[in-house]
């Protein structure tokens, strides 16, 4: 893998439209959850942190909002073709779910350092999982090596369909929360931050969108300061889900615009945020479902603020070894 580049050359990704992301929310309803925004349960004083519970999706995260809205907008023929992606695990179990609902194959390439229980995951939803060394992965995405196959192809983090489908948490917790100060999203390749940011920004642009990484990859902190995608060097991370170490050139326009600022939280503090919502709100959340409630704990909050808690996948062993100090 080159990593002087940053793109594959294809135009930047524009935001989906509101009317785009509530036709997203039409075409969802009755599979994917209109999750719960629960008020984090601490002692401390302070402004309300509010949780969006997306790791209670049947599949485990968020994505199954954005995959579900794409398979259910594919023609017939594309879904017989079979759906295929690229993901480190929550994205394929998604394309799972929904393949199943759609009654066709699914196989997703997969970085080759995947938490088993992500792989297990891919496999119980009945997905082909693909794993490749992550530099062979980002080439296939630079080289579009999906043009070269058969399926039908989902990119996890710039699809339009996905956009709007991830941008419906935006529409739901701008309902629920109408003196919403802030809101913190975790980063990866940074498909979530931009849907939602997009809303956010389109219907009360006031509110603080906080992108928020771990202190292990913190690419999209290094784009900002550079003014351009910036690779940086991945450092193991219990943020599996959100390593990514480029924001691709086709992204970063839109991620750019709708982020207000970045956060960057410590391993430790995101242990110490999943132990709390496992003890607190009873709820299991994997590392980079944790990452803004650690920012959120950390930082100055001005007025209400709310936690996107993007996933579960979570290994038992870990989840053990962190509630047991």
């Amino acid at each position: 893998m080159n990593q002087m580049r940053t793109g594959s050359g294809g135009p930047p990704i524009p935001p989906p439209s509101i009317r785009e992301v509530e036709e997203a929310a039409g075409r969802i309803s009755g599979v994917a959850l209109r999750t719960p925004v629960l008020r984090y349960k601490t002692m401390e004083p302070g402004e309300p942190i509010w949780l969006k519970a997306e790791c209670l999706q049947p599949a485990g995260s968020f994505k199954l909002r954005g995959v579900l809205n794409w398979g259910r907008s594919l023609s017939a023929a594309e879904r017989e073709r079979g759906l295929s992606t690229q993901s480190a695990g929550n994205t394929a179990q998604a394309l799972g779910y929904v393949a199943n609902l759609l009654g066709v194959p699914a196989r997703s390439l997969l970085p080759d350092s995947a938490p088993r229980v992500k792989v297990d995951g891919v496999r119980s939803y009945g997905v082909t999982p693909v794993p490749v060394p992550f530099s062979a992965l980002m080439d296939y995405v630079f080289d579009r090596g999906w043009e070269q196959e058969p399926y039908s192809y989902l990119n996890p983090w710039g699809d339009r369909a996905m956009l709007a489908g991830s941008g419906t948490i935006g529409l739901e917790v701008l309902d629920e929360l109408p003196e919403l100060a802030a809101v913190y999203i975790p980063v990866g390749g940074g498909g979530l931050v931009s849907a939602i940011g997009s809303v956010i920004k389109e219907l009360r642009p006031a509110v603080e969108v906080v992108g928020v990484q771990s202190t292990a990859c913190p690419s999209l902190g290094a784009a900002l300061e550079a003014g351009r995608p910036a690779w940086v060097q991945a450092a193991a991370t219990i943020c599996d889900g959100t390593s990514v170490p480029v924001v691709v050139d086709e992204m970063f326009p839109l991620v750019s615009s709708v982020v207000d600022r970045v956060v960057l939280v410590s391993e430790d503090d995101v242990r110490t945020a999943i132990a709390h919502l496992a003890l607190g709100n009873k709820l299991v959340v994997e590392g980079s479902g944790a990452m803004s409630l650690a920012a959120a704990l950390g930082d100055q909050r001005d007025g209400p603020v709310a936690c996107i808690v993007s996933g579960g996948s979570i290994g038992a062993d870990r989840l053990a070894r962190i509630l047991g100090g």
